[in-house]
């Protein structure tokens, strides 16, 4: 006699799992890491980018920052739409949009062309990418398969961007930077053949669009995003830079009031309003700042410090991304469905606390293998153990028809924490810098008999870089440690498996 099915509470047979979700999950993960390669694989080609089309050194910036403005912005708005019209559809959009935006990247005639592809891919991603992970965490129900699929997941989303570097590095260094834009067509086209193949498309909500939510957070988004890529060039004093942040500030206040008010709010208060799914918000963006921190510095550090070439700085990138996928697969997978989510977050964010006052001591002297090496293994061994529990806690208990704006909530903690990170810490960088080089032209001076001028400039602006990644290392080494303060005090669900002992009958999902 067979095994009667798990009921659900109304009474009824749930549903079978679908046997081909780990296909599922590759499909995901193949587009999730289309969206986080794109983010750092265009880096390494910017350089040659900019010499073929005739880039200004003022406009570089653009093909960057048009990317993070698109994304981090319509994050919220692409995560409700997913919701309105179905995952899956939006998902097949979403991949077809990002390779059309890739393709005429790469086929960029002038600079505008390449922004405004740029543009395009974000607007794209910002569809795409709550998609992949509110698939995910519709698909995987059982705590355990959870745990797997999220850890997967998770590695692909904080070790991508390490793999971007050497691969940006690699079609750079020998076929053209118009591939790194170019690899993304023939990635979109497996994952829209194996959307169609594996993915089951949900039910839409049958929820009205909150334009008014749509255009205050939106906006707000925009502005604060755009604020921060400002601040590094222009300077926190800058009046555009305040009135797009102080600007932006208020459109968010705005939009958390409407959303009290609105009919179909684009952002339930009920999402935000759980304290444990706040403090893994709040820790995703304190932990992105810092992983934004590190690529960002050791990029630099790697090319004009060691003297990396753009393929050997990816390469060296490479133990930290398999110590993330190792600590995302070995350790937090196993045990998030016997563990409470903040017994492996805290103990990672504390890791990667330590790493980062590691890296605080580099110098223009120190070596890859005895100085770098064991501090980006530590770091990423323990930012495998947070991102996975921070994105499966943060998605779990929500309904369907929220899945895609609470999945987008996440994505945008990341890139507004991202955003954040890279001109505030840059700043703070670039101002150590200037300090320590303006404090020690003198002494170059003094000692110019015994070394030539020229070679002594040379050192003390080296050792002004460093000691300006230093000292901002140190601040995102506070950040990284408030990021643990706030998991250890807000992340409070319980481990999965005495929640299900506690609630034996599950509750229905409501579409």
């Amino acid at each position: 006699m067979s095994a009667a099915a798990p009921r659900t509470a109304g009474g009824t047979a749930a549903a079978p799992p679908d046997p081909r979700r780990w296909w599922a999950l590759a499909v995901i993960g193949l587009a999730q890491l289309m969206v986080v390669l794109d983010a750092t694989i265009v880096n390494i080609a910017l350089p040659s980018a900019q010499r073929d089309l005739g880039m200004s050194d003022g406009n570089r910036q653009w093909v960057i920052t048009a990317y993070s403005l698109a994304f981090g912005g319509l994050l919220l708005l692409g995560g409700r739409i997913a919701d309105l019209i179905g995952r899956r559809r939006a998902f097949v959009i979403g991949l077809t949009g990002f390779a059309a935006a890739s393709a005429l990247g790469g086929a960029a005639s002038g600079p505008g062309m390449l922004f405004a592809a740029r543009a395009l891919q974000g607007v794209f991603a910002a569809l795409l990418a709550p998609c992949a992970l509110s698939l995910l965490a519709t698909t995987f129900d059982t705590p355990r398969e959870r745990g797997k699929a999220f850890g997967v997941f998770a590695a692909i989303a904080s070790g991508g961007g390490a793999l971007g570097l050497i691969a940006g590095g690699l079609l750079t260094e020998y076929l053209n930077w118009r591939w790194s834009l170019y690899v993304n067509v023939a990635i979109a086209v497996i994952a829209i053949l194996g959307a169609f193949a594996v993915l089951r498309d949900t039910r839409p909500a049958g929820a009205g669009l909150d334009v008014p939510g749509a255009v205050l957070g939106c906006g707000g988004l925009v502005s604060i995003v755009y604020g921060f890529s400002e601040a590094a060039p222009r300077g926190w004093s800058d009046g555009l830079v305040i009135g797009l942040l102080v600007g932006g500030a208020a459109l968010l206040a705005a939009f958390a009031w409407w959303q009290t008010r609105a009919g179909d709010p684009m952002l339930p208060a009920h999402i935000i309003g759980d304290r444990t799914r706040a403090g893994c918000l709040i820790t995703m963006a304190l932990a992105t700042i810092g992983l934004f921190a590190l690529f960002l510095f050791m990029t630099y550090y790697f090319q004009l410090i060691l003297g990396y070439s753009p393929v050997r700085t990816g390469l060296a990138f490479l133990p930290m991304t398999l110590a993330i996928i190792t600590g995302a697969t070995q350790v937090s997978a196993r045990f998030l469905d016997r563990l409470a989510p903040r017994s492996l977050i805290v103990p990672g964010l504390l890791l990667a606390t330590v790493a980062l006052v590691l890296l605080t001591r580099l110098s223009v002297d120190s070596s890859y293998a005895t100085h770098v090496l064991p501090a980006m293994l530590i770091l990423g061994f323990g930012m495998g153990l947070v991102f996975m529990p921070v994105m499966s806690t943060a998605t779990q208990g929500v309904a369907r028809r929220d899945s895609g704006v609470t999945s987008a909530t996440v994505n945008t903690a990341q890139q507004v924490g991202g955003a954040i990170g890279t001109a505030l810490l840059n700043t703070i960088a670039s101002t150590a810098a200037t300090a320590y080089v303006a404090s020690h032209l003198s002494g170059a001076a003094e000692s110019a008999h015994r070394v030539p001028a020229s070679a002594a400039h040379r050192l003390i602006e080296a050792q002004g870089l460093v000691h300006g990644f230093g000292i901002a290392l140190w601040w995102a080494a506070g950040i990284m440690l408030a990021g643990a303060a706030v998991a250890a005090v807000m992340v409070t669900a319980p481990a999965p498996h005495r929640e299900a002992r506690r609630a034996p009958v599950t509750a229905p999902v409501t579409d």
